[in-house]
């Protein structure tokens, strides 16, 4: 069917760098450059909240929070999409989530997570 798999994430210092990679894979994903992805996070006892997302086209839209910070890029032939975080704070810790949307088809995927932890 579909399945997205997160990775890169740890634990950074504050003012530290991180490169989160998202691969996506199976048969609904042979239209891969057609689905926006994005990177959504959830902190302990927060909703989840969209950071970042880039459309088929390339258009990209970012929380107010992590603007000028983080930025988000994807490489479709492989079908990848990634989240380059630098500037990292204690606030930005959390659970961060791969999705894929494509609303013509009422298409999504998630991913499983991957744990963002900011701490000195």
């Amino acid at each position: 069917q579909g399945q997205l798999v997160e990775s890169g994430g740890g634990l950074v210092q504050p003012g530290g760098s991180l490169r989160l990679s998202c691969a996506a894979s199976g048969i609904i994903f042979s239209s891969y450059s057609t689905y926006t992805m994005g990177w959504y996070r959830q902190a302990p006892g927060k909703q989840r909240e969209l950071v970042a997302a880039i459309t088929r086209s390339g258009t990209t839209t970012y929380a107010d929070s992590v603007k000028g910070r983080f930025a988000i890029s994807r490489d479709n032939p492989k079908k990848m999409v990634y989240l380059q975080m630098n500037s990292l704070k204690p606030e930005d810790t959390a659970v961060y989530y791969c999705n894929a949307d494509k609303p013509s088809t009422a298409t999504q995927r998630w991913g499983q997570g991957a744990q963002v932890t900011v701490s000195s």
